[in-house]
């Protein structure tokens, strides 16, 4: 992705559908890093999709996952495949970019043109490897805060996301609470838990035990850690799955044969599966950017934050008199941010005396039902989006 010299305030740059720029932010104001290290100057590359407004009032800035990236709603450079939100994405969709500016952006530690452990150490002109600073989902949103200040955006009308992305959603609305009208997190939770941290850990050591791997300089002995990244991305890909999904999809089907063949080839189409989720994961993920990217998800707890200890923390001081408005989503079959962890966070926003509607989603497609065809989740969002849009007075949004 090539540098733009966009600065705040052209909207004759910024008022385009521009997929895959690359800006370069923190060169005479660095990002102080939870970590306390300065990081500057660094790269955030992002797309954006529709038109802002005149007043800069329908910007909806959207989240991604932890193995997503900024390309939304375009053809994805590297798989050729759809945007990864294309199902809320576009004109006349949920998201209706005919209505609203949409911007997504790699988050710092990404692999797809923000900075992160692939990118080069400008003092070395070498890959960052594991010298790059360790990074949080604060962090992560202000570098986001950043873009939007470099982009001329004072406030957004809403932030979105799902899982990781809601994670980030929840950071926005306590650090920026001046600056998002609308707030959806979607299938997240406050702070990471204890067994989604075991998940991430058995990831992480398959990626250290790869002896491709090397402690992470893999670069420069030009070697990939393609299968502990791939066992990796296999373990975390049940996770985003329910049993009955799993059931329904391949149940204890054998895979290209009649019968047993009692070996250890994919003897059931699930195996199939799986290997070929974790091979072709490999080709568009870097396995430093994974173990940075899950650390920071382990990191997450907004208790914490606001109490300097996990025990200590007030999750509702972190809402504590903001105007956003939220709407929180979560869904039936989801063991990894099951809808317990997300009523949590309708709680404290009830405690904290903030506008926040809550609805669970009946389904048994497990986490992943945010970026499926959820129809009852297109209605809630829908209703929601234009009830906030109404409120803000952006009922003829960008046309």
């Amino acid at each position: 992705m090539s540098s733009q010299d966009d600065k705040p305030g052209q909207d004759d740059k910024i008022d385009q559908i521009g997929p895959g720029q690359r800006v370069t932010l923190g060169e005479t104001l660095p990002l102080r890093l939870d970590c306390g290290i300065e990081l500057g100057p660094f790269h955030i590359a992002y797309c954006t999709y529709g038109r802002l407004n005149a007043d800069k009032s329908n910007a909806i800035l959207i989240c991604h996952a932890l193995t997503g990236d900024q390309h939304v709603a375009n053809t994805h450079p590297v798989t050729g495949k759809p945007g990864w939100w294309l199902t809320l994405v576009g004109p006349g969709k949920v998201i209706d970019t005919d209505r609203f500016f949409v911007i997504c952006s790699n988050v710092i530690g990404g692999c797809m043109g923000s900075s992160g452990p692939a990118d080069a150490d400008p003092r070395t002109g070498k890959p960052w490897g594991l010298n790059f600073p360790l990074i949080t989902i604060r962090d992560m949103v202000n570098a986001q805060a950043m873009l939007l200040d470099h982009l001329g955006i004072p406030d957004l009308f809403c932030v979105i996301g799902g899982s990781m992305g809601g994670m980030q959603v929840l950071q926005w609305a306590a650090s920026y609470p001046g600056r998002c009208f609308a707030a959806v997190p979607i299938a997240c939770a406050a702070r990471h838990s204890a067994q989604n941290i075991a998940f991430h850990e058995v990831g992480r050591q398959a990626i250290y035990t790869d002896p491709d791997w090397h402690a992470g300089d893999y670069f420069s002995h030009h070697t990939i850690p393609r299968n502990g990244l791939a066992v990796a991305r296999m373990a975390a890909h049940i996770t985003y799955l329910s049993e009955a999904a799993l059931h329904r999809k391949f149940g204890r089907n054998l895979q290209n044969r009649e019968r047993l063949t009692y070996g250890f080839e994919a003897e059931f189409q699930v195996e199939s599966y799986l290997r070929h989720q974790g091979s072709t994961f490999v080709e568009r993920f870097d396995a430093n950017s994974y173990l940075y990217i899950t650390r920071a998800m382990d990191y997450f707890d907004l208790a914490a934050q606001m109490g300097g200890t996990a025990a200590g923390g007030n999750l509702a001081g972190a809402f504590q008199g903001s105007r956003t408005r939220f709407c929180v989503v979560s869904f039936t079959s989801d063991w990894l941010f099951p809808t317990s962890e997300n009523k949590a966070i309708v709680r404290a926003l009830n405690a904290a005396a903030a506008n926040v509607s809550f609805v669970e989603i009946e389904t048994d497609k497990g986490h992943d039902a945010f970026l499926l065809d959820e129809p009852e989740m297109f209605r809630t969002l829908k209703g929601f989006i234009d009830g906030c849009a109404e409120a803000r007075g952006l009922n003829g949004g960008g046309k």
